[in-house]
Order: structure tokens, then sequence, then C-alpha cells
């Protein structure tokens, strides 16, 4: 991002909010064609006759009488999708969000000038503290540029939910609430939170319109670390926001009838800038395993968290960083613009401040303790008992490859995310001796409040180039050829995806106006390879690109028998974070990376060695 202030001809972050396209709906005949593409590596040749009948009953049918009514909704709202995809994939969910929803991941400083370092925690929070808070003034003031791919400006709003911004649990549904504003729509909320040893302070991040420097914030912030060390610990009210939905809205609606104390707490909370979590453990990791300070940023503490922010900053005891969001606001390629500023700044500055040591006469934070009872002691320790539960069998491996990065991919004039893909397919099918249906996060920030569209990786050409690496009397021209198939069927669906062409979407539009209406639901969707090939979010492989930073990410397997993969890639490396869950007994997410591993020499040397 580039950092160069000139006013004159900058364009401003929102600018270009008002022109953006709405978002289409693509035609039924295409998805649907899309669709029996997408389930035919699950089906056997009669179960796919019979969905290839039912979705033509579909299409000349009920799909044909919803799909009017689709057009007719998307006539009148500039993105149809919007709000159904807030409730659906989001907001009416009623299991625990903080781990299975949420996205986190590890701090990249220590792999330049902030390596794991005792006594180290304040000073470095305070210096990370200060560039995040310029860039919620960046935002205020209009001043991040806006993002493009080539020169199409991609949708910003989804900027102003980073800051300001929490879920709020319903006993049916959730909602969000913003309290960002920019400088131009008015005041905004300039106070942060700081949660320690199960208690929470707030202070203002701005005195007499200047943002506390950084020797201010570590005035505040020693503040806070001293009182927790010398006093108990809190009662850990935050620990509720990690427990399943309706029980976490009860136990709120019962917070705020003993005191209504407790409901301006909360507001605070939740319209603080954001979360600062003054962690304990010390999660040693390095460039080559950023394992343990992964898992800690997706499983630990829920009493210094409150999962429903859209930003929590996790400082450890040793001196590294962590971050874990709610998801439902926005999607992480926010988080990660923001975390690749922030690696930046701290990179150029190497983690010092340059500016004045002076301290100006703040006040010192304020604790804000709420009032409880034993109903809310128990609903804690239900909501910790039930979130270690879950935390317990997550397991998160976080490697680097080394062997090769985007460099040595891009001189075979290959695409580095579909290379990728392409050996995570086969690393599965190797493992599993089945073709693993696939979600990978496309992009439609093409379109006004576009979020994401499923790109479905596991294509017919894909398995077909797998069963090639697989059979021991395939020739290398015939398995060149066919992974050359395999990347053009990759890259053409992900074009389409992103210019909100794919069909995951538009299902699911279909399927939401059937429940709307009270319709019965159609047959296309209770299909036994509806939910075999994914749909319904029953995607075995969860993956996303995190894109070529040094960020990176991790998050839950969608299904019990699943992985989540997530990866970034650099010219000389692939970082990659696995997750699966203990309790499955197929699934083991070390055995995953070493077979990713192996895969990705393979197909290296196979676009080495073979000419065509």
């Amino acid at each position: 991002m580039d950092n160069n202030l000139s006013e004159t001809l900058r364009e401003r972050t929102f600018q270009y909010q008002s022109s953006l396209p709405s978002l289409p709906v693509p035609s039924l005949e295409t998805s649907l064609s899309k669709y029996l593409n997408a389930v035919r590596p699950f089906a056997s040749e009669e179960e796919f006759k019979v969905t290839e009948d039912i979705v033509k009953k579909f299409q000349e049918g009920v799909g044909k009488e919803l799909h009017q009514k689709l057009l007719q909704r998307a006539r009148t709202k500039r993105n149809w999708l919007e709000e159904w995809w807030l409730d659906a994939a989001y907001l009416e969910l009623r299991m625990a969000s903080q781990l299975t929803m949420n996205f986190a991941g590890p701090g990249a400083y220590l792999e330049h000038c902030w390596p794991a370092a005792e006594g180290t925690q304040l000073q470095r929070a305070s210096v990370s503290a200060w560039h995040t808070l310029q860039y919620w003034n960046l935002i205020r003031t209009e001043r991040i540029l806006p993002q493009k791919a080539g020169k199409t400006p991609l949708d910003m709003d989804q900027f102003k939910m980073l800051f300001c911004t929490c879920k709020v649990p319903g006993v049916k549904k959730d909602t969000i609430r913003n309290y960002f504003k920019t400088e131009s729509e008015g005041p905004c909320p300039s106070h942060l939170v700081v949660m320690c040893r199960g208690r929470i302070f707030t202070f203002n991040a701005v005195y007499d319109g200047q943002i506390l420097t950084p020797p201010e914030l570590l005035r505040q912030l020693t503040y806070v670390k001293e009182r927790c060390e010398r006093e108990p610990e809190g009662d850990g009210v935050s620990a509720l926001t990690s427990d399943e939905r309706t029980r976490w809205a009860q136990a709120r609606e019962h917070l705020i009838s003993i005191d209504p104390h407790n409901n301006t707490i909360l507001e605070t909370i939740q319209s603080s800038m954001f979360v600062i979590s003054l962690d304990e453990v010390k999660p040693y990791s390095t460039a080559e395993n950023y394992s343990n300070l992964t898992l800690e940023a997706l499983t630990g503490n829920p009493t210094i968290r409150w999962g429903d922010k859209s930003y929590n900053s996790l400082v450890f005891a040793d001196g590294t960083f962590g971050s874990t969001c709610d998801h439902a606001p926005y999607d992480a390629m926010v988080l990660v613009s923001m975390c690749w500023y922030l690696d930046q700044q701290i990179k150029s500055t190497g983690g010092k401040w340059k500016g004045s040591d002076a301290v100006r006469p703040i006040p010192n934070p304020e604790e804000l303790v709420f009032t409880v009872d034993e109903k809310i002691q128990s609903d804690i320790s239900h909501a910790k008992q039930q979130y270690y539960e879950t935390a317990q069998d997550l397991q998160i491996v976080c490697y680097a490859f080394t062997g090769f990065g985007k460099k040595d991919i891009k001189q075979r004039k290959l695409h580095p995310d579909s290379f990728i893909q392409l050996a995570m397919q086969l690393a599965y099918l190797r493992i599993h001796k089945r073709p693993g249906c696939c979600y990978e996060t496309a992009m439609t920030r093409k379109f006004y409040h576009g979020r994401t569209e499923t790109m479905r990786s596991c294509t017919q050409e894909a398995v077909n180039w797998c069963k090639a690496m697989m059979d021991p009397t395939c020739d290398a021209d015939s398995r060149r050829k066919a992974m050359l198939q395999a990347f053009a069927t990759h890259n053409k669906l992900m074009a389409e995806a992103q210019e909100a062409k794919g069909f995951d979407r538009h299902l699911l539009g279909l399927y939401l106006i059937t429940r709307e209406e009270g319709r019965p639901v159609p047959e296309l969707y209770t299909d036994p390879l509806y939910a075999r090939s994914g749909g319904g979010g029953n995607f075995v492989l969860s993956s996303s690109l995190v894109g070529y930073t040094t960020i990176m990410g991790a998050m839950a397997p969608m299904v019990k028998h699943g992985y989540g993969f997530f990866y970034r890639i650099r010219d000389d490396r692939i970082v990659v974070s696995i997750s699966a869950w203990k309790s499955c007994r197929e699934t083991d997410a070390v055995t995953l990376f070493n077979n990713f591993s192996n895969s990705l020499h393979d197909m290296l040397h196979l676009a080495t060695t073979s000419q065509l």
C-alpha cells in the first residue's frame, strides 16, 4: 500500500462505491450445467443419471419459477445476496462461532525484527497498536487507496467493518452492530478495550485530538498489566462469547437484567475500535513452523478475547502476536490488507518508535466490572468447558514448504494458486483414495458489496489428472497433458466465479426463496449427491489463498471429517495452515501436509521434465 499522502490526485477509499455494478444473477441453465459438472466426480454412472433427471425437472419446473422471483429481487437491490448471505452463512447459525467460524492467524513480525523475546510484550504491543490506530485513521479519512483488479475498482465497504464493529447474539438470529464512521460521516468511537487475566479495561486512544503515541500507549498497557498481576483474576465474562449462540444470547439478556450498568459495559466493548488481549502464554514459533502460534490464536484463552469482536489483537507473553476475528462482518482479505500494512510499517522502522518519549497527562484506563450472579458464573464455567473441549479436539499445523515457491511455478508458466489447489487434490486423493469435494474462496468484490463465491476445485479434469499420477502405467506426457487440462479448467472456473458466474450462491438464493415462501424443499437439494459434492456447506476441503504477502490465517474445517486448508505464496516458499478434528479417525493434518509437499515436488518435476 502506498503511504505517500499527496492529497492532490489521490483516490479516496470509498469514492467508487456508488459506481460499482450490481451483483448479477447468472442464467439458470448455466448454473445447473455447472452444478452437474461439479457433482460428476462424486457419482457413479447410475447416480449421475438420477441427478441429471432431478436437475432437468427442476430447470423446467419449480426452478424456473424461483429463478424469476430471484430476478425480481435483483431488480430492486444492488446486491440481491447481501442480507441473505449474512443471515444464512453467519447470523442464523446457532453453533458456537468462536472456534468454528472465526478466522485467526499468527503475526508475521517474528520473521524479521520481533523474534520471540522475554519482557517485550507491552513495548511491542504499544508500537503495534499505534500502527493499527494509524490504519483506523487512514480509513476514517479515506486515505487508503481503493483496491483494484487490474484497472477495475473493488468494493471497499468491508473496510468500514474492521473497527468499532461487533456481533451481538440473539436467541434466534444474531445482529452486527457497526459504530464506525468516516470523518465526513461524523464522530466515531475512539476507545480501546484491553483484556488481561479475565478482566476488562478501557481507555481513549485519542487525547486532545491526537492519537496516543507508543510511549503513552505503553503507559496505559503497563497500568493494566500491573493491576492484573497484583490483584485477583477477573470473572472472565468474555468467555460467554464462546458459547453456543442461543445460550450466549440468553446469558446476555440475564446480565442486562441484573444491572443496567452491565448494558453500558457491553455497549463500550461492542463500540470499541478493537480489543487488545494480553495473553500469558508463550507459543514458541519460527518462520518455518508457525503451528503453536496459529493454534493459540484460534483456540487460546476465551476469558481474554471477545469472540464476537471484528478484531482482537493478541499479544503473547514472549512478544509474538496473533489475531482472532469474527467472520460475519467481513472476509479475511480486509484483515490481510491491514496486517500487511502493519508488517511493512513495523519492518521499515525496525519495530522501534522514533518520535517523542513525552507522555501527556492522560487519564488512567478504567476497569469495566460486570455485576454477576451465580447463574452468570455457572454460564461462564459452562462456556469455558465446552470451549476447551472443542479446542482440544482441533489439530492445527502451520508449516512452510521451502522446496520452491511462486518464482519456480511462474517460470513454468503455470498459475501458482491453481498449482497449489491441484497439489492439494492429489494429496487428498492419495490419502483417502477418493476425490475430496473442495471449496476455494473466489472474491466477487468487483460488484457492489460483493463478498465471495464458491470455486469448486475438485473438477473432473483434476480427478483425471490425479488418477494419471497414481497410475504407474501412465507415461509423463499423458500425465502432463492431463495436468494442463486440469489447470485450464481451474483457471476458467476461477475467473468466472470472480465475475459472479459461479453457481453456489445462485442455488442458495433459489433455496432461500423456497424457505421464505414456506414451500417444500425441491428435490435438487435433498438429492444425496448435493451434499456429497459439498452443497449446503459440506465441503471436506475448505481452502483459501490468503495471498502473496507474509500474512497467514487459519480456520476450523467445515465438516467433522474435513480439513481447513489455507496458504500464502511467496517467491521461495509456500506456507500452509491445515486444520482437522482429532476426533475424526480418518483425518490428520500432518499426513496431509506431508503428502501435499510430495505432490508439489511431483508436479514441479512433471512440469520440468516432460516435453509436449
